[in-house]
């Protein structure tokens, strides 16, 4: 239980996981217990990266829909993650995990901007890293972010958390009570039936890069630490399914 698969993890948090069971603003209770899994795992000798969404503050796609320019809805999305980012610095700091936080736009008051060699010598002393700001630029989720980071960082996993599935279904299973779960797909299924895990941009470039993802919840203590083991929950997606 306490020998890790993998050496080197990007872990990606949507904004919502931030928000807990409220579904919107950030909830300090939540992110204590998230940032406590982490510490977990991190006393493990694992290299933790981690890409934060901002969904629980602001929504570029959103913003766009009701009229708004969408490149202006989408960086203020991008200043939605570095506000995630820096609360969760703030709760795994509170437990004497060394962290940074680096953004794709700069704000150095703040946070380190994103050098890619700084970055993975944080990752080798031990440190995490919180990569905000999404990639920079408007028209790109923060799942395309986690995707284009562990292909930079040569992660060896991206663990997508989610506070509201456990894995990857058929259908949406709160609408179909026949939906059934996946425990293994390859990306190209996933593309080809648009199962709606990550956006088609972040599967191509997790499939070209050849690197794994696993979906599952965060909802449940522990399930980090499950993950990262080599406990199988949650679904796992790569390049070809055995």
């Amino acid at each position: 239980m306490n020998t890790p698969k993998y050496k080197r993890i990007v872990l990606k948090l949507s904004g919502e996981a931030l928000a807990g069971k409220e579904g919107n603003g950030i909830d300090p209770a939540f992110i204590k217990s998230i940032a406590q899994q982490i510490k977990d795992i991190h006393d493990l000798g694992i290299e933790i990266a981690i890409v934060v969404g901002g969904g629980n503050i602001w929504r570029g796609k959103v913003g766009s829909e009701v009229g708004m320019d969408r490149a202006n809805a989408d960086y203020m999305g991008m200043l939605a993650t570095v506000m995630n980012s820096l609360a969760l610095q703030d709760s795994l700091e509170n437990l004497d995990v060394q962290t940074r936080v680096q953004t794709s736009i700069e704000m150095r008051q703040v946070a380190e901007p994103y050098i890619r060699r700084k970055a993975m010598r944080h990752l080798e002393k031990k440190r995490v890293v919180i990569f905000a700001g999404g990639t920079g630029n408007p028209y790109f989720s923060t799942d395309t972010t986690a995707a284009l980071r562990a292909a930079e960082v040569e992660a060896d996993v991206i663990l997508m958390a989610k506070n509201n599935v456990d894995g990857v279904y058929s259908d949406d299973p709160t609408l179909n009570e026949e939906a059934f779960k996946y425990n293994e797909l390859s990306y190209l299924q996933v593309l080809n039936q648009g199962l709606g895990v990550m956006d088609s941009t972040a599967s191509s470039l997790c499939m070209d890069n050849d690197i794994a993802l696993i979906v599952f919840s965060i909802m449940d203590e522990g399930n980090i630490k499950r993950v990262v083991t080599g406990e199988e929950i949650g679904t796992l997606i790569r390049r070809k399914s055995e």
